[in-house]
């Protein structure tokens, strides 16, 4: 199966120079094509006798070739692959924007979420790999030279440049402490295990809430462009990485241990997306990181032999006894203990809710 691999690069002021054109060729690419995609929905819609096709990723190549390139220069120095994925994506985004999986592409801005792709010749070495235009790129960890990628993506956050590319992994068969467990996700605790195990979330945001408040604030009347503005966006960015890295580093952890320990994992298949529309909870619910929790146990289960359950989000786990399977009509969120009424059980009730799950995915 195929795993992406990720690692921050050591670079010179020169590197991040041509890191940074590369970046910015590609997002000009994609506002050009967005802007000329929307150009022809508009057209489509207003005049729908003489409908335009809408451009595949290949023929928006073309035009940018033969539009766009003779009047900027610039574009010659940097790789033809930084545009041409960068429309190659944006084709597809529209696709799924199509079919109603996602809302309509918006145009980027520059010095945020600045990525762009390279396919060609890359050639890997212990702590270094070349890509096309660029040349050599030093690692500050060792990579898989057993393995020669067909594609690389170079994205920046904040002040620091990444590489990413996928691997091809076997899946890795081990003994499993546990037949099955059932997972509880929750906002006071990130998870209870049917086990017992209560698994405390990082809660990063909340944490460095009044920091970031903090440095926003002090932003706020900073001209535009000048140096200081842009030291005072590098710390905000900086703070963000902070956040979001002590927070996947729990989720991995976690992740990991329950994948590799558990031959069957039963968790709720919860509507995250529509659970944050409730604006009370959706700042606990985005620090916690649910839906981040399920993708990475998707693809884990997959690479450790475990088989990942996903019960109805209709199912009642916290309403319902572990024990009889008796069913109570409410269960407020002030009850932190489940009582059945009708065998006496007591326990916690995201534990009684693990229990449930553990039952449901047996």
């Amino acid at each position: 199966m195929l795993v992406g691999f990720k690692t921050e690069l050591k670079l010179n002021n020169k590197q991040r120079t041509q890191l940074a054109k590369h970046a910015g060729v590609a997002r000009h690419a994609w506002n050009w094509g967005l802007g000329l995609t929307k150009q022809i929905l508009l057209h489509n819609r207003d005049n729908p006798d003489d409908k335009i096709k809408f451009p595949t990723g290949i023929d928006l190549h073309k035009c940018l070739v033969a539009l766009v390139k003779p009047i900027c220069p610039w574009y010659y120095e940097v790789s033809k692959c930084a545009p041409q994925y960068a429309l190659s994506q944006l084709a597809i985004a529209w696709k799924r924007v199509f079919k109603k999986t996602i809302k309509p592409p918006r145009f980027k801005r520059k010095g945020k979420h600045d990525s762009f792709t390279l396919d060609g010749s890359i050639k890997l070495d212990h702590f270094r790999i070349r890509v096309p235009v660029i040349g050599w790129l030093r690692t500050y960890e060792r990579l898989p030279v057993y393995f020669q990628p067909k594609s690389v993506t170079i994205s920046r956050t904040a002040d620091r440049w990444f590489i990413s590319f996928k691997l091809e992994y076997e899946q890795v068969y081990r003994p499993k402490l546990h037949p099955v467990v059932g997972v509880d996700l929750g906002l006071k605790a990130l998870a209870v295990l049917s086990t017992g195990i209560v698994v405390e979330g990082a809660k990063a945001y909340h944490k460095y809430e009044k920091k970031l408040s903090r440095l926003q604030w002090l932003n706020r009347h900073k001209q535009i462009g000048s140096v200081n503005s842009k030291r005072a966006s590098n710390k905000i960015a900086r703070l963000h990485r902070q956040i979001a890295n002590i927070r996947k580093d729990t989720l991995h952890k976690l992740t990991t241990y329950l994948a590799q320990n558990h031959s069957r994992i039963g968790i709720e298949n919860l509507n995250v997306s529509g659970m944050m529309a409730n604006h009370k909870l959706a700042k606990a619910i985005q620090d916690m990181g649910w839906y981040e929790f399920k993708r990475q146990l998707e693809y884990k289960c997959q690479l450790y032999g475990s088989t990942l359950v996903l019960v109805d989000r209709w199912y009642p786990s916290t309403k319902t006894c572990s024990q009889c399977h008796t069913e109570k009509d409410s269960m407020p969120l002030s009850e932190r203990v489940f009582r059945c009424d009708n065998c006496g059980f007591e326990c916690d009730r995201d534990l009684n809710a693990s229990l449930n799950l553990e039952q449901a995915a047996s």
